[in-house]
């Protein structure tokens, strides 16, 4: 099983600024990675949250055997979700909808990158589905 944890504001994906994010809602976006987990032969839970501490507690207690993490403006904030993603046994990929690199410099730094088994970036929705395929590859060969 792979869990998919969504952080703050990706509630508001459609109507939050669809010229940088897209039109997709993050109810489009899990529908079509259940779809895309059927065709992989894996099962997916997707969840999300506004709340730092609840996402590092699914972080905590998932019994999932890898993750794929968007956490939003936590990535570049958050070092207790860092020290989280560092502490669990599991492969984290991390996933941006937008390029973090090509956006304002506070946004250029991931305080994930580091302890995550890899990092999809700047593909829109395309970005998670590419971070399903690549959790579900890591899932296969360990």
């Amino acid at each position: 099983m792979i869990l998919v944890l969504s952080g703050p504001n990706l509630n508001l994906l459609g109507r939050r600024e669809p010229k940088l994010y897209g039109k997709e809602t993050l109810a489009d976006i899990h529908a079509s990675l259940e779809k895309l987990a059927k065709s992989l032969k894996v099962a997916v839970d997707c969840q999300q949250s506004n709340h730092e501490g609840t996402l590092i507690d699914w972080l905590q207690t998932t019994k999932a055997d890898a993750v794929v993490l968007n956490a939003g403006g936590l990535t570049h904030t958050s070092v207790a979700l860092r020290d989280t993603v560092a502490a669990i046994d599991k492969p984290v990929v991390e996933v941006h909808l937008t390029h973090i690199f090509a956006r304002e410099p506070f946004r250029r730094t991931s305080l994930l990158a580091e302890v995550c088994a890899g990092m999809v970036s700047g593909f829109g929705s395309e970005s998670y589905r590419l971070g399903l395929r690549a959790a579900a590859n890591l899932v296969s060969r360990s």
